[in-house]
């Protein structure tokens, strides 16, 4: 009976026209470059599209994203897109999202909660973001010890755990690499370059230190600046590998100063109004998570040349 009333009310939505749809969007904030990207590239697909976009930014507070959710549902919005900033408690605001027969499409991050709360999922495959930036380290490192030192991503968020296994998967069995530091710098330059200096401090100046892996480039870009003031050369006395691909990490990785980020596209929206557009024609439901695509760049691949595309891209 859900369904059909889903269905139904989808139809009544579309036959007012695309231009009268109502989307609201539950960012996390603009912790990140990444994060920048992903939020202008959402309003330029939702112009393109015709629909009008209520953003919230919940600067990285899970109850400014609840408080934002109750609010689409009040004003009766035809989808709320959510990128949720931790994994967890969700599932009472999901539920009145669902009662109010509005579906909910989670964007670049996934939540602890039964999957009928939510229509789709889309993002990339965490866990194997992860696993590429650890087989890269081992691949380069080959038999040589390396201490590694974890930069995390927010606690408790999907991005973190996961980014975070697959790397240990990506290093599995490799006796000489050791991750001896891992703390969280909460997704920001302004704290990773912190932490990063504690780490220094504590490794011997950094002279310890092989290799670090960040969750994501902008944790990294702060990382690289207190390597430089603690006076080590970022990329080549300390490995840096990091994930998002976002235009800075290869102006970092041209000047040699960052050597590989695997890539996590901020173009969620497209993907997600695509599949909004073919609920709202005819009730069709898509499968639970459409994956994006992920790949590993080095040096080797133009940093430079790939720094303007993105550029161009609106990052």
């Amino acid at each position: 009976m859900t369904r059909i009333l889903l269905a139904g009310a989808a139809l009544l939505a579309l036959s007012v026209g695309a231009s009268a749809q109502t989307v609201g969007f539950s960012q996390i904030g603009s912790e990140s470059g990444w994060r920048a990207a992903e939020t202008t590239l959402t309003r330029q697909q939702a112009e393109e599209r015709g629909y009008t976009l209520q953003f919230s930014d919940a600067q990285q507070r899970q109850e400014n994203q609840i408080a934002a959710i109750r609010s689409f549902v009040a004003q009766g919005v035809d989808a709320i897109l959510l990128a949720p900033v931790v994994a967890t408690g969700w599932d009472a605001v999901l539920q009145e999202a669902k009662e109010a027969e509005i579906p909910v499409v989670l964007l670049d991050r996934q939540v602890d909660s039964s999957d009928d709360l939510y229509l789709t999922a889309v993002g990339s495959d965490l866990v194997h973001e992860g696993k590429v930036a650890g087989e890269w380290l081992a691949s380069e490192v080959g038999d040589n010890n390396c201490r590694v030192v974890e930069l995390q991503g927010t606690t408790g968020s999907s991005p973190a755990i996961d980014r975070a296994k697959g790397f240990r998967d990506g290093i599995a069995g490799k006796a000489n690499i050791e991750i001896v530091r891992s703390q969280t710098g909460d997704f920001t330059r302004t704290l990773g370059k912190s932490v990063m200096e504690s780490f220094l401090q504590a490794e011997s100046g950094g002279k310890d230190i092989c290799a670090l892996y960040a969750h994501n480039d902008d944790m990294a870009i702060g990382a690289i600046q207190a390597i430089k003031e603690a006076g080590l050369k970022p990329g080549q006395d300390i490995k840096i590998v990091s994930i998002d691909a976002v235009p800075d990490i290869f102006q970092a990785m041209a000047a040699g100063e960052a050597n590989a980020t695997v890539e996590l596209t901020p173009n969620m929206a497209g993907p997600a109004f695509d599949a909004l557009e073919a609920f709202w024609k005819d009730g069709t439901e898509p499968s639970k998570f459409i994956q994006t695509e992920s790949k590993l760049y080095t040096q080797a691949d133009d940093p430079s040349g790939e720094y303007e595309r993105r550029k161009d891209l609106g990052y």
